[in-house]
C-alpha cells in the first residue's frame, strides 16, 4: 500500500480523499493531511481518523508519515512544495497546473531530475478519456496525415461570482497567477500540445475581468502557429452559458471532430495535397466518408492517475502523465498572457523572464481579499 499524504483538503484535495475512502484507489491508504483552514483539517479528522493532521504542507513534508505526497493548494504553491518533497525523499503527484510561471516549474523539474529514483507524476486526468487518448492514437498513427488545422472552443467552463469569491487567492494575480488559463484550462493547453504539439507562434487576446468582479482574464482568444506551418485557435471564457467544447484537428487525410456526441473522423479518400496537385476539375473535393469513431470506452479520470501513480511506485508501471510534462502546456498558457499583455505576437519558448517580470508588475497591484470559509465540489 502507497502512504500517501495529501497537501489541501478544500476542494479538489477532498475530492481525492473521497476516492480513497470510497474504495477506488485499493493501493493507496492516505495517511496524512495538511491544510491551513481549520474547518478543512476538522472535516479530515473525520474523514480520516488514522491520518495524521497538520497545518502546514512542509511539516507534513517533514513528518516521516508518508512516502509520496499529492499537492492540491493554491498554484504558486505546486512547485515549492514538490521540490521539498523531493529533497525530503518523497515521490510527488501534482495537481495542474504544474506552477503559475516556467521559471519556476524549471526548478521543479531540476529537483526530480535530482532524484531519479522518485516518481513524478502530473494530474493530467483527461489524458484518462478514451476519446482524447483515441485521437492520439489517430493522429500519432498518421490517420490523419500531416496536420493543417487546429480549432479548439471551450467555453463550457462556466463560473459564477459566488465561485471567484470562495477563496482569496482565487482570482488574483498574487494568489492564483491567473484566470481560465491557470485554473480551467490547463487540461485543454495540455491535451492541445498532446495532440498536436506545442505551437512556434502565439498572438492572442485576454480580457480581464470582462465577465466577472476579477482582475485575471476571464474571456481569451488565441491564434497558434505550429513549427510545420499548421494553424490553430483557441477560445475559452467562464462567462457563456450554456457554453461548447468543440475540437476539429484537420490533416491532409481528413478531420476529426470532438464534441458531446464523441468522436468523427471525416476520412478523405486521397490526401488533400496530392489531390490538390493532380486533380483536373477545378471545384472538386477528394471524396469523404463520414466515420464515427469507435474507442475503448473507458474514462477513469483522476482515479486513473492515482492509481497509476501508485503502480508506477509499486511496480514500475507507466504514469498517466509524467510531471516534466507539466511545463509545456504551461509554457502555451504564458505566451497566452504574454502575447495579450505586449499586444505582439509571441515566439516559444517564450522570454521566461519577461514573462515573470510583467506577472510580478501585475501582482504588486493585486487586489487583497479576506479569506472565507467556503469550499466548492470543483477547482
Amino acid at each position: 500500500m502507497l502512504k500517501l499524504g495529501i497537501i489541501g483538503v478544500g476542494n479538489i484535495g477532498s475530492g481525492h480523499v473521497e476516492r480513497v475512502t470510497g474504495g477506488n484507489c485499493p493501493e493507496i491508504v492516505i495517511t496524512a493531511v495538511a491544510d491551513r483552514r481549520a474547518s478543512r483539517r476538522e472535516w479530515a479528522e473525520k474523514a480520516l481518523p488514522e491520518a495524521k493532521v497538520f497545518v502546514e504542507g512542509s511539516e507534513l513534508i517533514k513528518s516521516g508519515a508518508c512516502e509520496a505526497v499529492l499537492i492540491c493548494t493554491p498554484h504558486y504553491q505546486h512547485p515549492t512544495l514538490a521540490v521539498e518533497a523531493f529533497e525530503a525523499g518523497l515521490h510527488v503527484l501534482c495537481e495542474k497546473p504544474a506552477g503559475v510561471y516556467t521559471l519556476q516549474v524549471r526548478d521543479m523539474i531540476a529537483a526530480a531530475d535530482k532524484h531519479p529514483e522518485l516518481t513524478f507524476g502530473m494530474m493530467f486526468n483527461q489524458r484518462t478519456n478514451c476519446v482524447y487518448r483515441k485521437m492520439k492514437e489517430m493522429i500519432d498513427g498518421g490517420e490523419i496525415g500531416e496536420i493543417k488545422r487546429m480549432s479548439w472552443i471551450v467555453t463550457d467552463w462556466y463560473r459564477t461570482q459566488y465561485y471567484y469569491d470562495s477563496g482569496a487567492w482565487r482570482a488574483t494575480w498574487a494568489g492564483e497567477g491567473g484566470g481560465v488559463l491557470l485554473n480551467q484550462c490547463p487540461h485543454q493547453l495540455d491535451l492541445l500540445q498532446w495532440l498536436c504539439g506545442l505551437p512556434a507562434k502565439v498572438h492572442a487576446f485576454a480580457q480581464e475581468g470582462k465577465w466577472h468582479d476579477v482582475e485575471v482574464e476571464d474571456d481569451v482568444t488565441a491564434y497558434l502557429e505550429f513549427p510545420n506551418g499548421a494553424t490553430g485557435t483557441f477560445i475559452t471564457t467562464t462567462g457563456d452559458a450554456p457554453g461548447t467544447n468543440r475540437l476539429e484537428v484537420t490533416g491532409t487525410k481528413g478531420t476529426l471532430i470532438c464534441d458531446y456526441d464523441g468522436l468523427v473522423f471525416k476520412k478523405l479518400a486521397a490526401d488533400e495535397r496530392e489531390w490538390c496537385a493532380t486533380c483536373k476539375e477545378g471545384f472538386r473535393k477528394p471524396d469523404c466518408e463520414t466515420i464515427r469513431v469507435e474507442t475503448d470506452g473507458k474514462n477513469e479520470q483522476h482515479v486513473g492517475v492515482m492509481n497509476a501513480f501508485a503502480a508506477a511506485i509499486g511496480k514500475g508501471e507507466p504514469l498517466v502523465a509524467d510531471g516534466r510534462e507539466g511545463i509545456n502546456g504551461l509554457m502555451l498558457s504564458n505566451a497566452i498572457h504574454l502575447s495579450a499583455w505586449t499586444g505582439e505576437t509571441v515566439s516559444l519558448p517564450i522570454d521566461e523572464k519577461k514573462f515573470y517580470d510583467l506577472l510580478m508588475e501585475k501582482c504588486k497591484t493585486s487586489r487583497h481579499k479576506e479569506e472565507v470559509d467556503i469550499a466548492v465540489e470543483n477547482q
